[in-house]
């Protein structure tokens, strides 16, 4: 079984990123990945690089996966307005 902690590692290998979170019970997964690669590109192009990372695991191991993706100007953003 995949755990929250494989994919993290997983996505942290294959891409430039200053954050990563991911959740789950081992079936289901959330991710909130920040990434300057992120910048001027659309969600769906982030998403794909996300899964570019993960590769053919998202076929054999991991089912479903949803993501937040951000870069690292949108974090300070999104984390400024919850203090």
């Amino acid at each position: 079984m995949v755990l929250p902690q494989d994919i993290k590692q997983y996505i942290e290998s294959g891409l430039a990123c200053q954050w990563v979170e991911v959740s789950g019970d081992g079936h289901h997964f959330e991710a909130t990945i920040v990434s300057a690669l992120f910048a001027g590109k659309s969600r769906v192009a982030q998403h794909q690089l996300v899964y570019r990372a993960l590769g053919e695991r998202m076929r054999e191991e991991i089912h479903a996966l949803s993501m937040r993706t951000l870069t690292p100007a949108q974090w300070a953003e999104v984390s400024a307005s919850q203090d």
